[in-house]
């Protein structure tokens, strides 16, 4: 089951679905969200705009920011918004197979934790046509709590507190002229669904943001058929500062630091908005390169991956014969192909790390569909959904043999949540705990290539599901949320150190590898937002979940996994 190019390029795409362009802009929209007008081709989701009355996203979900406010047409301007969240969660026990070097370490050890983020977005405008825009997360980390064993070999591993991390998102210059729009500098990510790309700051029903796709970027998107039209064609080319395979500057994993990628990536992506649907498909050429250094056993070696990623999107609404309800729906399926040599004998005990192979095969799919209705509820001149109903669901292929040559393996982008536990708990710290076992000096003197694309980070991979979901609005300001998770491997259930360094095709607790049954979930959640009238809202909320194992986790004895439960605590500041 590698899974090199699924996670390479689950960050990577182009943040093009500018529909401003054409149609203006929805005041719920975040800073990575918000389409420009007049030209200015940045954003994402192409949400539609509540004005008086029709369809708005807002109406599905009110994530409680404040819009950007209007350039001058005159003269210089700045505005500066932001969010500081806090979050304490608390966690049950979860089993994870011991490292050979600690056969007592059969938890994961982190019971409850605190962490927070400060995320700063000023920006600064001339006019209608010029702008600088920056976004930074100074500080973000884990305050205090209970830390993680046995995990390092993940990014974000928990292992120690460290609360004062900085993490720059954004710097870039963006100029509207006659002929289109040109942005240049470091940019956030995002495309339809966020299934592939995601920036990292899109508030979900369930579960938090993190991180997100970086990238150095030069873009040029025009409306090809004029102003006011609702084609738009946009090309780019990136440098990867920072995505879920890539690291520019490199990644310090405790005894085994991760050396620094050189990503390149070209881009390029059409889209078409009518008045209550929107078509976009886009393409990525991918050429990333990774050196690794010789050690006294072992010579140096580059490894390569070389993919390309066709990716369609689909958003629509109608309202129903009541006036006062809508259904919606939207879509979003990907193909990846090409070839890596990233994994270059990675889990295979069959071949000797200074051996040359012929480089793997990349062939794998993803999809995601959500359809839903939402009801309107007026009081004066405030507009809000008192009552969503919604289902998605989601397919990622899987690999069932590690060892063919082939990698199948999709991985979704860890900030598209579904649910609390399965994937951003559960599945997350196994497959963090079998990239560190891999590693263990006890086992190799130099870990394997590919080991840091082993753990899933919380993106759903090789599954399908099904997840319903309910929000009741009694108020504008309260939201009262439900949600359950039925969940399926797509493949034979297989964790590749087991199958590579162990030679035995097992799942990730030595159990049987053809049961495919992962599991159901059950989520509960409420969040309040009190707005001030110096613009600044407070968000309290909280969030819980209950996880129920399938069979796909019993252990070599038969034992299932026992039930998990998280709880998540919320305060936030929106300014």
């Amino acid at each position: 089951m590698r899974c090199v190019a699924a996670i390479s390029i689950a960050a990577w795409s182009i943040v093009m679905a500018a529909t401003g362009v054409a149609h203006g802009d929805d005041p719920q929209k975040t800073e990575s969200e918000k389409a420009p007008t007049t030209g200015q081709a940045a954003g994402v989701h192409n949400a539609h705009s509540p004005g008086n009355g029709g369809f708005s996203d807002s109406l599905v979900f009110d994530n409680g920011r404040r819009a950007v406010p209007p350039p001058d047409p005159e003269k210089l301007s700045f505005s500066i918004r932001g969010e500081y969240q806090l979050r304490y969660r608390a966690a049950s026990d979860l089993s994870l197979s011991p490292p050979l070097s600690a056969r007592s370490e059969t938890k994961l050890g982190q019971n409850h934790y605190l962490y927070h983020w400060l995320r700063i977005t000023p920006r600064l405008q001339y006019r209608d046509n010029l702008a600088l825009v920056a976004q930074i997360d100074v500080p973000r980390g884990m305050i205090a709590g209970d830390t993680t064993r046995n995990v390092d070999q993940v990014r974000d591993s928990w292992s120690k507190p460290n609360w004062i991390e900085v993490h720059p998102r954004q710097l870039y210059l963006e100029y509207t002229s006659p002929i289109g729009l040109f942005r240049v500098g470091q940019q956030t990510s995002h495309w339809g669904m966020g299934m592939l790309a995601n920036d990292g700051d899109h508030p979900s029903i369930f579960g938090d943001y993190q991180r997100g796709a970086l990238v150095e970027r030069i873009l040029y998107a025009v409306p090809p058929l004029g102003k006011g039209t609702p084609l738009l064609v946009a090309v780019g080319g990136d440098l990867v500062f920072e995505d879920n395979t890539a690291d520019l500057l490199g990644d310090d994993i405790v005894d085994h630091p991760r050396p620094s990628d050189l990503a390149f990536q070209g881009v390029g992506a059409v889209t078409y908005r009518a008045p209550s649907w929107e078509l976009g498909v886009y393409g990525v050429y991918r050429h990333q390169t990774r050196e690794n250094e010789p050690t006294a056993s072992f010579r140096g070696f580059t490894e390569k991956l070389e993919v390309g990623v066709v990716d369609v999107t689909a958003k629509m609404f109608h309202s129903l014969p009541s006036g006062s309800a809508y259904i919606y729906g939207q879509m979003e399926a990907a193909m990846i192909f090409g070839s890596s040599s990233y994994l270059r004998g990675a889990y295979r005990n069959d071949i000797r790390p200074l051996d040359t192979v012929t480089p793997e095969k990349v062939q794998s799919y993803g999809a995601v569909a959500r359809i839903g209705v939402v009801r309107e509820a007026r009081e004066g001149k405030t507009r809000w959904g008192d009552f969503v109903a919604e289902l998605e669901w989601g397919y990622a292929s899987g690999d069932a043999n590690p060892n063919d040559g082939i990698t199948k393996r999709f991985t979704m982008d860890p900030n598209h949540n579904v649910g609390l536990i399965l994937f951003d708990q559960v599945l997350a710290w196994k497959t963090a705990r079998a990239a560190t076992i891999a590693q263990d000096p006890n086992i190799v003197n130099r870990p394997p290539p590919g080991l840091d694309f082993l753990p899933s980070r919380g993106g759903v991979f090789g599954a399908t599901y099904l997840n319903p979901r309910v929000i009741v609005r009694p108020r504008p300001w309260v939201d009262l949320r439900g949600g359950v998770v039925i969940a399926q491997s797509t493949a034979d259930f297989v964790d590749p150190y087991h199958a590579g360094a162990l030679g035995d095709f097992s799942n990730y607790d030595g159990g049987n590898s053809r049961r495919h049954d992962l599991g159901v979930e059950l989520d509960l959640g409420f969040l309040t937002r009190i707005a001030f009238r110096q613009g600044t809202t407070i968000e309290l909320g909280a969030e819980g979940g209950a996880f129920f194992p399938g069979h796909a986790f019993d252990n070599a004895r038969g034992r299932t996994l026992a039930n998990q439960y998280l709880a998540n605590m919320k305060l936030g500041v929106l300014y």
